[in-house]
C-alpha cells in the first residue's frame, strides 16, 4: 500500500436553508398573522484525527468533501432540518494548512482531536421575525447564508518515540527489523526504504516503543537530492534519533556521514540540533581492523561530545544492550 503524507482537498460547507415567508390561514381564525418557519443551519465539515490511520491514502481517490444543506423552513412555523456535517478521518500527526495563505489552521496530535474545517451557513429567517406593532403581516424571509468553503493543504509527520536516519544503505531497514517486529524491504542498492517505515519496539513491563526508519539521507536533501527531504518533516515529532553510520567505511567515511547527517537537519530545522540523539556505528562484523577499529571509531565520537554505540544489525551483535540504552534514555526524557 502507498504512503501518501502530503494531500491538497477541498471542503465545502452545506448553505443555510431559506426561510418562509408564510400566513396562518384557517378557517374561523381571521387575521392569523405570519407564520413562516426558519431554515436550518448547513452541515459543517470537521476533520478529525484516527491514531488507526498511518496515510494519507485516502486522498488519492476523493479531494472533495462536502456537507448537507439545510432544508428550508415551511409554514406553520415548521423550521427546516439542519444539515447533516461531514467528518473527515485523518492520521494522527496531521497539520492543516491553508493552500491561499500557508497559514497552519490546526495541528492534529491526539487520537480523537477535531478541527471545523468549514462551517455550516446559518438559517434564514422566517417573516414572523420581522412583525411588529406596525407592520403585523411582513412580507419578509431571509435566504440561508452560504456555508464556508475552501481548499485545504494536509501534511503528516508520523508520530514516533525514535527516528532512524543514516545514509542509504547505513543498514537502517534490517536494524529496525532486529528492534521491532517490523518486516521491511533490504536490499543491497540505494534508497531500499522509498517510504517511512514504523516499527514497535515492545519489552516486558514497559510501554511500546514506536521507531520511525526514515529514508536514507544524502548531501542536499534539503534541497530536494536523494529522496529524504521527502520525508525529514517526519523527523520533527520524534523525541529521540539514532544517527545510523556504516562503521564498514574505510578512514573517516563514518565521522563524514554523520556531519553530513547533521547538516542536513540543521539545514531544514536547526532546533533537530538539539534534538537528543545517539550515533550508532553499524556492520561490526565486517569491520576490517576487528575490535581495534571498533574502539577507534567509538574513541572519535566520544572525543567529540556524542554519545555512541556499536551494533552489527545483520548478526544481532550489540542489539540488545542498543534497546535497553535507547528505552533508558526516552525514561530519562521523560517528565
Amino acid at each position: 500500500m502507498a504512503f501518501i503524507d502530503e494531500a491538497k482537498f477541498y471542503v465545502k460547507a452545506g448553505d443555510g436553508g431559506n426561510g418562509c415567508l408564510s400566513f396562518r390561514r384557517e378557517r374561523y381564525v381571521p387575521k392569523g398573522g405570519p407564520d413562516g418557519g426558519d431554515g436550518g443551519r448547513g452541515g459543517s465539515v470537521y476533520l478529525q484525527a484516527d491514531r488507526q490511520l498511518w496515510s494519507l491514502l485516502d486522498f488519492r481517490f476523493r479531494s472533495h468533501f462536502k456537507a448537507e444543506r439545510g432544508t428550508h423552513g415551511m409554514g406553520k412555523k415548521q423550521h427546516g432540518r439542519k444539515g447533516k456535517d461531514s467528518t473527515i478521518m485523518v492520521p494522527v500527526g496531521s497539520v492543516i494548512k491553508d493552500v491561499d495563505t500557508g497559514e497552519i489552521l490546526a495541528d492534529l496530535v491526539e487520537d480523537g482531536q477535531t478541527f471545523l474545517a468549514a462551517e455550516g451557513g446559518r438559517g434564514g429567517w422566517g417573516n414572523p421575525h420581522f412583525a411588529t406593532a406596525l407592520n403585523r403581516a411582513p412580507r419578509i424571509a431571509t435566504k440561508g447564508k452560504e456555508g464556508e468553503e475552501r481548499w485545504l493543504r494536509i501534511e503528516l509527520k508520523l508520530l514516533a518515540d525514535v527516528g532512524l536516519i543514516g545514509h542509504p544503505n547505513a543498514g537502517k531497514s534490517t536494524l529496525l527489523s532486529k528492534l521491532s517486529a517490523a518486516n521491511p524491504k533490504v536490499a543491497d542498492y540505494p534508497f531500499t526504504t522509498l517510504e517511512p517505515q514504523l516499527g514497535v519496539l515492545q519489552l516486558d513491563f514497559r510501554a511500546p516503543i514506536v521507531i520511525a526508519d526514515i529514508p536514507g539521507l544524502i548531501e542536499g536533501a534539503h534541497e530536494g537530492h536523494g529522496l529524504g527531504h521527502k520525508f525529514l518533516r517526519h523527523i520533527e515529532r520524534t523525541r529521540l534519533l539514532l544517527h545510523l553510520v556504516d562503521g564498514a567505511g574505510e578512514g573517516d567515511l563514518p565521522m563524514s556521514q554523520h556531519s553530513i547527517l547533521e547538516g542536513e537537519l540543521r539545514q531544514f530545522n536547526e532546533e533537530l540540533l538539539e534534538r537528543r540523539h545517539l550515533v550508532v556505528v553499524n556492520k561490526i562484523d565486517l569491520l576490517a581492523g576487528g575490535e581495534e577499529r571498533c574502539q577507534e571509531l567509538l574513541a572519535a565520537f566520544h572525543d567529540k561530545g556524542y554519545e555512541c554505540m556499536a551494533v552489527s544489525a545483520l548478526t544481532g551483535e550489540g542489539i540488545e544492550i542498543l534497546k535497553k540504552r535507547i528505552v533508558d534514555i526516552l525514561e530519562e526524557m521523560t517528565p
